[in-house]
C-alpha cells in the first residue's frame, strides 16, 4: 500500500510493479501517471484520506505524504498491525529501506546508503544510469541464452566458468551498443566451437 499520490508515491508504485507487487494507493487525489495506471487497473486507487482499515490485507506499507502528523499516524499503525513500513524522510521510522534501482531489462543495480541520503542514492544512480545502457539488458538476455544452450550440454562447472570468461570478452558491450552483430557471432563461435543456435540468432534479428 502506498499513501500519497505525488511524485514520491509514483516512484514507489513503479518500483512496486516493476517487482510484480499489487499496488493499493490511498489518496484524494494523484498525479497523472498514477491515473493512467489505475484506468488501466494495475492499480487499485482507493480516493480518499487514509485511515486505519486501509491497512487490511497489506503486507508492506509506503508512507509519501507531505503531513507529518499522517506520517507518523501510518508508523503507528502499521507497528500495531505488524505491518511492515516505510516512512518518507524520517528514516528512524522505516522497518526497511528501498534502494535506489536502475533496471536493464532483466539486470538490477541498486544503491542504498542505510537511509542516511537519498539524495546520494539518487546521484550515484543518475551517474549509473549514464554508464549502463539498454546495451547490459541485451548483454543480460544473451548470457542468460547462452547459459541455458551451454547447461543443456552437460558441461562441468568449471569449464562453464571458463567458457563465460572467454564469452564475456572486454569489447562485448561496445559490440552491442554498436549492434556489431557478426562480430560478436563470430567470437562467441570461436568460443563455443559451433554455431551460436536459433535462440541467439532470434535474438539478433530482434535487435538489428
Amino acid at each position: 500500500m502506498i499513501v500519497g499520490g505525488g511524485e514520491v508515491a509514483e516512484r514507489k508504485v513503479r518500483g512496486v510493479l516493476a517487482a510484480s507487487g499489487q499496488v493499493r494507493v490511498v489518496s484524494p487525489a494523484i498525479s497523472p501517471a498514477l491515473s493512467l495506471l489505475a484506468e488501466q487497473k494495475r492499480i487499485e486507487w482507493r480516493q480518499k484520506t487514509y485511515s486505519v482499515s486501509d491497512l487490511d490485507d497489506a503486507f508492506l506499507v509506503f508512507a509519501a505524504t507531505d503531513n507529518v502528523d499522517v506520517q507518523e499516524a501510518i508508523h503507528r499503525d502499521a507497528q500495531a498491525a505488524r505491518v511492515l513500513a516505510n516512512i518518507a524522510d524520517a528514516p528512524a521510522l522505516c522497518d526497511f529501506q528501498v534502494p535506489a534501482t536502475i533496471r536493464r531489462g532483466d539486470l538490477s543495480i541498486s544503491v542504498a546508503t542505510n537511509g542516511k541520503s537519498p539524495a546520494v542514492a539518487a546521484l550515484v544512480r543518475k551517474r549509473l544510469e549514464l554508464e549502463f545502457g539498454g546495451e547490459y539488458a541485451l548483454l543480460t538476455r544473451l548470457a542468460g541464452v547462452l547459459r541455458e544452450q551451454i547447461l543443456a550440454e552437460g558441461r562441468d562447472s568449471d569449464e562453464t566458468k571458463i567458457l563465460f570468461q572467454k564469452i564475456l570478452h572486454d569489447d562485448i558491450v561496445d559490440w552491442l551498443r554498436e549492434r556489431r552483430w557478426e562480430r560478436i557471432r563470430q567470437h562467441l563461435e570461436g568460443v563455443l566451437g559451433r554455431p551460436v543456435g536459433h535462440d541467439v540468432e532470434m535474438l539478433i534479428r530482434e535487435n538489428p
